[in-house]
């Protein structure tokens, strides 16, 4: 086995530099590092995967959180012949799969990297949804639950990443040891020496310190010391997740490279490519690896349990806030689907989602005050089929906006997108959240959840949309967008009402018919808290003989731009208010959605925007909506 090893290891080295110095790009030090590590897991039967059936839920699991290292990937499935060497030669080729950084275009691939330090914690989410699949289906062998696992390649620079400490946490907080962690200490980072060097007895604490259990190798190329590692590591019964320590050699295998600063993302020339090819020795391309499949060849699944949908009744409700009620529809859902989850970051008790964790105590995860490892376990149990709501405030997923950005790389790839969907949900939302201050409140979220490319983003305004539109995301593909509202509001429509995404909600004014011929003095667009001002603003109005329709563009993204057109094709006036900063929010989806329509008039309307634009303080909701001229007072003065 070590001497097929040997020779694997060199066919990889062989195909890494051929395949980056074909497209002139690429990372090839930071490859070859870990070329011996991950030859013996893929190859050492350590690693078990049905290549035939790469959707087979028995494989394990394998990310490339240092996803620059792509080419050693791909050459791993050269060598198990997945892929061909003319294949490896398309490398970040425009036409190619195999692009500068892996995404799930390819088979073996389940989630986008590159943006570092985000593996780890995808892992968590796996790790965690894998564990959570037992509670269905029976992965069994001489009456022992049989789980796959989980590996995750990490380089040393991207250690320095806060969320690998999150991730360190939970996973040791929920003892998931069917996670195991490869940390590739190859001591150069892009610029020069990580913080740490080649200092592994470090490594091994900081990590042991949050509960893993490690082993260090010390010589990252020693084929004997890597499967020694392997196999006291992966023999240990312990609930602890589990991590590789390994110091190795960036750019091992030729001299030009080695332990060298300044060659982080060269390639050779093809000159270099000739001397470096010779110094490697004999290559024999005909060797093959193999990897070995699950022990398990079938599953015995039962079926999931998906009812029709019922949603909480509000008949006895004045009041109710928009978040109290995504609580409770939460817990009809996972009534109806045992494949819902719910995340959140230590404020369930706010966010309403304690509802469902009384309900549901297997299925809810608390993910604590680590909102970027949060979102990306919720990817985790994504891209296993399982529906997760993650849940916090609204202004704390602006700091997990990168891994929302790279989930969209994983979601938008997959073979079967229906089956694998991320949902957000966000309260606290806005001015109207008052008394704890602009760190406190949302004014940012709904651009940067539109900046999303497939995103949906929806703002129900009280408890009927709220809970239609809850339901309405499990069978909506990639990431949707949840926008909740902490104050009382009343119930605007009758609970048989349906809210298909996509479209939006008419409120006329009573003294003027529904027709098509009918003429308006104006157009109120508004969604959420603001929608409830716009109403009241109505019948102000309606008083002055300003006869109005106000639209609850309650799906924000998509957008219905038909209907928008015709009633703008009615009126003088557009009047947009929104609880949310001017850039990126309703008013600039509006008109964008107007703008790109050549049937949009031309001379004759005007278009009022207001939203928030002085710098928000703690206050009443009702002071701050004034204050920020969003309220009802300011809209009718914008039309009187």
């Amino acid at each position: 086995m070590g001497n097929q090893l040997s020779m694997l290891c060199k066919r990889i080295r062989y195909s890494i530099v051929s395949a980056t110095t074909e497209a002139n790009s690429g990372h090839p030090s930071s490859s070859l590092s870990a070329v011996e590590l991950l030859s013996v897991l893929f190859f050492g039967e350590f690693f078990k995967q049905d290549i035939s059936n790469f959707q087979n839920p028995l494989n394990d699991k394998f990310i490339m959180s240092k996803g620059h290292a792509a080419p050693l990937l791909y050459a791993l499935y050269e060598a198990a012949g997945v892929l061909t060497h003319e294949e490896m030669l398309t490398l970040r080729k425009f036409s190619s799969h195999l692009q500068g950084h892996p995404t799930p275009e390819l088979p073996f691939v389940d989630v986008a990297t590159g943006s570092l330090g985000q593996g780890l914690s995808i892992g968590v989410g796996m790790a965690m949804g894998l564990k959570q699949k037992t509670t269905h289906q029976l992965l069994t062998t001489n009456n022992q639950v049989l789980l796959p696992r989980v590996f995750v390649l990490l380089g040393d620079s991207e250690f320095a990443e806060g969320q690998n400490y999150e991730a360190l946490q939970i996973a040791s907080s929920y003892k998931l040891n069917n996670l195991i962690g490869i940390l590739d200490v190859n001591r150069l980072g892009q610029r020069g020496e990580t913080q740490l060097g080649w200092d592994t007895e470090t490594y091994k604490k900081r990590v042991e310190s949050f509960g893993w259990n490690t082993v260090v190798i010390n010589d990252g190329h020693n084929i004997d010391e890597i499967q020694n590692g392997f196999h006291q590591l992966l023999t240990t019964h312990d609930q602890r997740p589990k991590m590789i320590i390994a110091k190795t050699i960036k750019g091992k295998g030729f001299s030009i490279w080695e332990n060298k600063n300044g060659w982080h993302s060269k390639p050779l020339s093809k000159d270099q490519l000739f001397v470096a090819i010779q110094e490697l020795g004999e290559i024999d391309k005909t060797v093959k690896g193999e990897i070995g499949g699950p022990e398990l060849t079938s599953l015995i699944q039962a079926a999931i349990s998906v009812k029709k949908p019922s949603y909480p009744s509000f008949a006895h409700e004045e009041l109710i806030s928009t978040k109290e009620v995504f609580g409770k529809t939460l817990v009809e859902l996972g009534k109806q689907n045992e494949n819902v989850v719910v995340i959140d970051g230590d404020v369930s008790n706010s966010t309403n989602t304690d509802l469902f964790a009384k309900a549901f105590p297997n299925r809810f995860y608390e993910m604590y005050i680590a909102e970027q490892n949060m979102v990306s376990a919720g990817l985790g149990f994504s891209v296993l089929g399982i529906v997760p709501f993650v849940t916090t405030f609204g202004a704390f997923f602006t700091r997990a906006f990168d891994q929302i950005r790279m989930a969209q790389y994983t979601l938008g790839e997959k073979v079967n997108p229906q089956e694998n969907k991320l949902i957000l949900a966000s309260s606290y939302v806005g001015v109207s959240n008052s008394m704890d201050g602009a760190s406190g409140m949302a004014l940012e979220d709904i651009a940067m959840m539109r900046s999303i490319r497939e995103s949906t983003v929806l703002y129900p305004s009280d408890a009927v949309s709220t809970a239609k539109l809850t339901s309405a995301v499990l069978n909506q593909p990639g990431i949707s967008y949840l926008r909740l509202t902490r104050e009382k509001l009343p119930i605007l429509y009758d609970e048989k009402e349906e809210f298909p995404i996509g479209s939006l909600k008419l409120h006329y004014c009573h003294s003027r018919e529904r027709g098509d011929d009918t003429k308006y003095d104006a157009v109120i667009i508004a969604a959420g808290i603001t929608l409830h001002e716009a109403l009241k603003a109505q019948k102000i109005l309606e008083e002055k003989h300003i006869h109005t329709v106000v639209v609850d563009l309650y799906s924000v993204k998509p957008l219905d731009s038909k209907t928008l057109l015709t009633l703008v094709q009615k009126t003088k006036k557009i009047i947009v208010v929104e609880d949310h900063y001017e850039a990126g929010g309703i008013g600039e989806a509006v008109l964008s959605s107007l703008i790109t329509n050549d049937q949009l008039p031309t001379t004759n309307y005007s278009v009022t925007h207001l939203c928030v634009r002085k710098e928000p303080r703690s206050g009443t909701p009702e002071e701050l909506l004034h204050y920020e001229a969003i309220d009802a007072e300011a809209i009718v003065a914008a039309l009187s």
